[in-house]
């Protein structure tokens, strides 16, 4: 959610009893609380939970926490004090203990239900019960709801235990994947990219949880080995965690009748969402009919702007079902993502996550997600036939805007002022053919290059019979030629590069730069994590000289295919 909140202008937060002035519990105020639900929290076994928007629910915490690091650009968006971090009561508080927190802070936390769609197939297989009533956060929790200088954030624990939703799993997040999610939150947000935000992240010095992975050197597929690893809970931030999921939830009970106040409950989840995430764009006065559909056609308008975003940047949200899909149309759930070294219109970091969705194939599984959200809304417009017209419009249009979407950012990575359909695929084809790392080809054409020698920087592939390989550098000097008789006269050049560098970074978290990273902090070196931070969150800027030796680089090929650097099962 870049840009989607004024500068601060209140006192700097210092102490948790600063922080609790902010507090206001939107969700848990007013929407329905779960009726078989308990007050104190204490409700961590698998169970169906038939109504009701959430169940509170009192977080588990991590024992012995210890301090990794923070996000200091967003402490300073919202206007916290760096101390505040490593401050106790701020430490207990976001390594799942609540019972200490001073009022009005909550002293349980709330999860919330969903349903599951799989590019647009609704699924209740993965519920334990086969109902689809258990299917939900079950590691994640949100424990705090704060308005601060006129922006509501909610804040979530990523790995606080166990919920009702929890299928029976441990409720924990390990170091390494608390480490990936922390960095690409903020690397994303300074992509440009619109995306929930990390918080904070502990670890605990004590209590340790087994989990598959992948053996040292290990070219498996699916993980060999069963790993010992440390538990850590990192917190999310968004102005809501309301996923499509949720409505569909909702919008299948509405339809079944499954309960007398369906119908309500999804009517009431609805105009929650337009609240937190469009209140901007949506005028409370309108009608129902007039703010779903206003709904729909903003939320089309985001989602395809952040596929496209993502495409951008090399992306790829291996898993990207409804359910990973919010509703307020921002990156959300980075499971088993990946950003992409060489370029490959199939690049799927996850093992489990097939073609449907892979890196290019993302504006489809978009549309797939928008068309379960345009039947989610359905229900509450049966009455309005007008309503239901236009909505089919807006669903039938999602398409052709994706389209447009992407044309504009192809454009934009070119430094063209149109999209050239001829140009771009003869690039792609000299892209897959020669092997291109993605970041690398882009920011080096930023650069307005005369020939194609800096280009040659990103090439993984060299033909090996030398009239393949004059055959393949004459096809890109021909290209380099159409592109800069497209791209305007010489003397546009250096503005070209630098608005061209705005829109193609020189720096994106690869995974085989974030192994590191989990495996020094696994033994309490927290200095590359740090470091990567502090790279990541400047993907445009050009850096010391070390940094681009370290950082700026062809993937090494002992990488390729290794088990955990290039792909995994699973992301803990």
């Amino acid at each position: 959610m870049t840009n989607r909140h004024p500068q601060n202008t209140l006192p700097p937060v210092s102490t948790l009893d600063d922080l609790a002035k902010l507090a206001n519990y939107s969700l848990m105020d007013t929407l329905s609380r779960d009726p078989d639900a308990r007050e104190n929290g204490v409700d961590h076994m698998p169970r169906q939970v038939f109504s009701g928007h959430y169940v509170p629910v009192s977080p588990t915490p991590i024992e012995t926490p210890e301090y990794i690091t923070h996000s200091k650009d967003f402490f300073s968006e919202l206007g916290f004090a760096d101390s505040l971090a490593e401050s106790p009561g701020f430490v207990r508080m976001f390594s799942g203990d609540l019972t200490q927190v001073p009022e009005p802070l909550s002293k349980v936390g709330w999860a919330t239900g969903y349903a599951l769609s799989i590019f647009g197939t609704e699924y209740i297989q993965q519920c334990p019960f086969q109902t689809g009533n258990g299917y939900g956060d079950g590691r994640a929790m949100s424990v705090l709801e704060a308005v601060i200088n006129g922006q509501r954030w909610e804040m979530q624990l990523k790995g606080g235990g166990r919920t009702p939703y929890c299928r029976g799993a441990d409720g924990r997040a390990v170091l390494r994947s608390s480490i990936r999610e922390f960095l690409a939150q903020e690397h994303m947000h300074a992509l440009g990219v619109p995306t929930s935000r990390s918080l904070s992240l502990y670890v605990s010095k004590t209590e340790r949880v087994n989990r598959p992975w992948y053996s040292e050197g290990s070219y498996m597929k699916d993980p060999d080995v069963m790993i010992s690893e440390a538990v850590a809970i990192s917190t999310r931030v968004a102005p809501s965690f309301i996923r499509v999921g949720q409505l569909e939830l909702f919008s299948r009970r509405a339809r079944k009748n499954e309960h007398p106040k369906a119908m309500a409950e999804l009517e009431m989840i609805v105009l929650h969402l337009i609240e937190r995430e469009y209140s901007d764009v949506i005028d409370t006065e309108l009608s129902i009919n007039e703010k779903v559909v206003l709904l729909a056609r903003e939320f089309r308008s985001r989602l395809t702007s952040l596929v496209a975003h993502w495409i951008r940047v090399g992306y790829c949200q291996g898993n990207f079902n409804a359910d990973n899909c919010a509703a307020g149309g921002f990156t959300l759930d980075y499971g088993p993502f990946g950003f992409c070294d060489v370029y490959d219109p199939q690049f799927q970091p996850w093992t489990g996550g097939g073609h449907h969705f892979s890196f290019m194939n993302q504006p489809i599984a978009a549309e797939r997600n928008f068309h379960m959200f345009w039947t989610a809304l359905l229900p509450l417009m049966a009455s309005y036939p007008e309503a239901l017209k236009q909505l089919e419009e807006i669903r039938s249009g999602f398409a052709r805007v994706m389209q447009t979407k992407m044309e504009a950012m192809w454009a934009a990575k070119l430094g063209l002022e149109t999209f050239n359909a001829a140009l771009f695929s003869e690039l792609e084809a000299l892209m897959l053919q020669t092997q291109v790392d993605y970041t690398i080809f882009f920011r080096e054409l930023s650069s307005v290059p005369n020939d194609i020698g800096p280009l040659k920087k990103s090439f993984y592939k060299t033909p090996r019979i030398e009239a393949s390989r004059e055959e393949i550098e004459k096809r890109w000097s021909q290209w380099l030629l159409q592109w800069k008789a497209l791209s305007g006269n010489a003397t546009d050049s250096a503005i070209r590069s630098k608005q061209m560098k705005h829109v193609n970074p020189k720096y994106s978290l690869r995974e085989w730069f974030v192994v590191p990273a989990y495996q020094q902090a696994s033994v309490g070196d927290y200095t590359l994590v740090r470091e990567l931070q502090d790279v990541m969150t400047q993907p445009y800027s050009e850096q010391a000289e070390e940094v681009e030796n370290k950082f700026y680089k062809l993937k090494p090929s002992e990488f390729f295919e290794a088990g955990g650097l290039s792909h995994y099962s699973c992301s803990s």
